[in-house]
């Protein structure tokens, strides 16, 4: 199975300081997600937008964190709005070549 990357972008309707402070609980909760190698936070504070680039295992995991509560918490906070959720596979070639880390545990 090949590895999948979820991009999730929104807009945010408070200060930076509260969405982190919103946020903060859920950090570990997100490092457990099955099948999740990475998750890199987002932010541009002028625009108020922010988000995440997540690497799974594989589509399976990606669909599982989709349909599960952590991602509901996320997509139906009252702060948040726009959501913009895009699924890609990774071309692991090309990747390689220019060092994405995007290696997971299956395929090393």
């Amino acid at each position: 199975m090949s590895a999948k990357i979820l991009q999730l972008n929104f807009r945010f309707g408070v200060t930076r300081t509260e969405y982190e402070q919103l946020l903060a609980p859920l950090v570990s909760d997100f490092a457990e997600v099955p099948g999740l190698v990475w998750k890199i936070w987002l932010m541009n504070e002028a625009d108020r937008e922010a988000g995440g680039i997540y690497l799974f295992e594989d589509g399976s995991s990606l669909d599982a964190y989709l349909n599960g509560p952590l991602a509901g918490t996320v997509t139906s906070h009252p702060a948040l709005s726009d959501m913009q959720v895009k699924t890609f596979d990774v071309i692991d070639d090309l990747t390689s070549v220019t060092r994405g880390p995007v290696q997971t545990a299956g395929a090393a």
